[in-house]
This record gives C-alpha cells, structure tokens and sequence, in this order.
C-alpha cells in the first residue's frame, strides 16, 4: 500500500474498500446528511471514482433526492457513499469509515445554511450553502 492508499469499511466487515487518492474532506451540514447519517453533520471526503476500488462486496444504493444516491450496509446500516448524478466521475466517503482516519481533516463547511446553531467544530473554516431542499 503507497502513503496515498487507504482502506476502510462498514461496521459488520462486509463491506471493505480501497482509495487510492487522498480525500478532500468537509463537514456537511444539509438536512440529508443530518438524516442519513442520524448525527448532526456529515463529514465526508471526496475522491475520484477511479480510485476507488471496492475489495468485499459493494454498498446497496438508494436514491436520497432527485440530484444523488447513497450508499450503505445492507446488513449493518453503516452509511458509506454520497454520489451526485451531476458528478459521476467522484463520490464522497464518510470519513468514519476509513480505517484510520485521524489526518483526515475537514477542510470547509458544505450546507453551512442549514448547520445546527449548537456545532462548534469547524466554525473558523470556510463555508459553502447549498440551495437544494428536501
């Protein structure tokens, strides 16, 4: 594995991964984060789909909005992957899923019109609104 790779996986071990990128990574603070996730943000890391390479078996996908599907453990629950059909050529990875995730550092707020007025962390980052509703 190259200082680049990275691998994670759901909570029941069924589903495993392989990035070969490294992630750019942000708080999400949406409402279809907020649900998906059942926390009060998201934080997920962005990475080219080509380099993602799936080792044991895939994520079931569902449509969460008309613009993007989810994916996540069928046996667990563990939610994996955000895909915009606008952006097919990358997918998002919630970070709590890497195996080790502790330099993979939020670099901005996405949704930030729709954060939780209670979430400190990641307040001196930049922020980004969505204009999307659901």
């Amino acid at each position: 594995m190259t200082d680049a790779e990275r691998n994670g996986g759901c909570l029941c071990g069924n589903i495993r991964y392989r990035v070969t990128s490294q992630p750019r990574v942000h708080y999400c603070h949406c409402d279809m984060c907020r649900r998906a996730t059942g926390s009060a943000f998201a934080v997920l890391g962005w990475v080219p789909s080509a380099s993602l390479w799936w080792l044991k078996d895939k994520p079931f996908h569902r449509r969460s909005s008309p613009i993007a599907q989810r994916g996540f453990c069928r046996d667990c629950g563990s939610p994996i992957t955000l895909a915009y059909d606008a952006s097919p050529s990358e997918i998002a990875l919630h970070i709590g899923t890497f195996d080790d995730p502790s330099d993979l550092t939020p670099h901005y707020n996405y949704g930030s019109g729709q954060r939780l007025g209670w979430i400190c962390c990641g307040i001196d980052l930049p922020h980004h609104d969505r204009e999307e509703r659901w």
